[in-house]
């Protein structure tokens, strides 16, 4: 397993540093979950827009070891509820997220005066990403 490198890093960010579907899987009593969300990468984790008293985030609450599958890219992480959307703190990654997600993200969907409408983040340990014929098995942490 390698570190992310520059060249990995910019494959990552071109590949995912948008509006993308990822699946992600989660675990209940030993029970795998897994859904596809809406998801922006940048800086070794993935930003994700959700609810903060769904399933999802009961699970991740409970155990936060996540995977992900995307475009020719799986991976480990732990999921982490950065809380509000709305609040100070998260108003950097809100912005990208409003920019990211500007196609949908106002469509009523999301209630962004309710406080349980809340930013995800899968901070990745682990992956392999596949491009252009080439393998790279990656190591976030170190």
């Amino acid at each position: 397993m390698e570190k992310l490198t520059q060249k990995t890093a910019d494959i990552m960010k071109e590949r995912f540093g948008k509006d993308n579907i990822i699946a992600l899987a989660t675990i209940d009593n030993d029970i795998p979950y897994v859904r596809n969300v809406n998801a922006f990468y940048e800086d070794g984790a993935f930003y994700i827009i959700t609810y903060g008293i769904s399933n999802k985030m009961k699970q991740i609450e409970k155990n936060p070891v996540v995977a992900i599958s995307g475009e020719w890219f799986t991976a480990h992480g732990k999921g982490k509820n950065l809380g509000y959307f709305g609040k100070s703190e998260n108003s950097k990654i809100a912005a990208k997220l409003r920019n990211a997600f500007a196609a949908w993200i106002d469509n009523g969907h999301n209630n962004f005066d309710d406080e349980n409408t809340c930013i995800l983040c899968v901070e990745l340990t682990d992956g392999v990403l596949f491009s252009n014929g080439n393998c790279y098995n990656i190591d976030f942490i170190n």
